[in-house]
């Protein structure tokens, strides 16, 4: 696992946003895989003048979907689809047929995920999943607890979690649905390269215990020291908790330019 600690949030933004133009220009029908919140929104914008200003071209590039709420109308404004085509793919230039994501108003559910899991493998795999990392160590909406070999499938979601997403919905927490189909954590695992960005001092504990800590299921976030290309990017506020700060930012100020992140 790498660890690199950039100043802020901006900073991070345009590092993530480098690495997937690199990875478009080396193979330009890409899967990326994306994330929903305010803490990947810096990546999009980064990549979107990348795009604009012509240093690459994603227009055979597609995008997947790292979660979804269960049972929001269809084209409801805070659905992850709704958010990442107009955060992600609109902004790009590219259209629908570009974008793979589960059906999170399926009569089955359970066949929805299924369905979403084989969908993933037959396009090839994610080659670089972006995440981030709720304040209880979650990723995508794998919650505490959840295995470590889980694919994608059907989460209840913690209250905790409910609270921190009521702000997309007015501040309602009532609004916010119960329960979502994500990507497990072994389907995340299967993606080439995951990048994790974490901001905030709300992030430093569970980036602490997901970097330092144990690999255990009660840290999802955990996990990606498994992984042999897992890369997390912080702020200094989401590092103020990292004991082994000063060794990350020596690793990284020393790496080959060649390597990329």
């Amino acid at each position: 696992m790498e660890v690199v600690i950039v100043p802020d949030a901006r900073a991070g933004g345009e590092l993530i946003a480098e690495a997937m133009a690199a990875l478009v220009r080396r193979k330009p029908d890409a899967l990326i895989g994306v994330a929903t919140g305010s803490t990947p929104l810096p990546v999009y914008e980064a990549l979107t003048a990348k795009v604009a200003a012509g240093a690459v071209d994603v227009s055979r590039t597609r995008i997947c979907q790292l979660d979804e709420y269960v049972g929001l109308p269809a084209g409801h404004p805070e659905s992850y689809r709704s958010t990442v085509l107009r955060q992600v793919v609109e902004p790009l230039g590219l259209t629908e047929e570009s974008f793979l994501g589960p059906d999170g108003n399926a009569e089955d559910v359970q066949a929805a995920c299924e369905a979403y899991d084989r969908a993933l493998g037959e396009a090839g795999g994610v080659d670089l999943q972006l995440l981030g990392i709720g304040t209880d160590g979650h990723i995508g909406f794998n919650e505490p607890c959840s295995s470590l070999a889980s694919r994608t499938r059907i989460k209840t979601l913690t209250e905790r979690t409910r609270q921190d997403n009521a702000r997309f919905f007015d501040g309602d927490i009532d609004q916010v649905p119960h329960h979502v189909i994500t990507q497990g954590i072994g389907t995340i695992l299967d993606s080439r390269h995951l990048v994790l960005l974490a901001t905030g001092a709300g992030k430093a504990d569970a980036v602490a215990r997901s970097v330092e800590g144990p690999v255990a299921a009660a840290c999802p976030a955990s996990a990606l020291q498994l992984h042999p290309h897992a890369t997390v990017v912080v702020d200094e506020a989401a590092a103020a908790k990292l004991r082994l700060a000063d060794y990350f930012r020596a690793t990284y100020a020393a790496k080959p330019s060649w390597q990329g992140l």
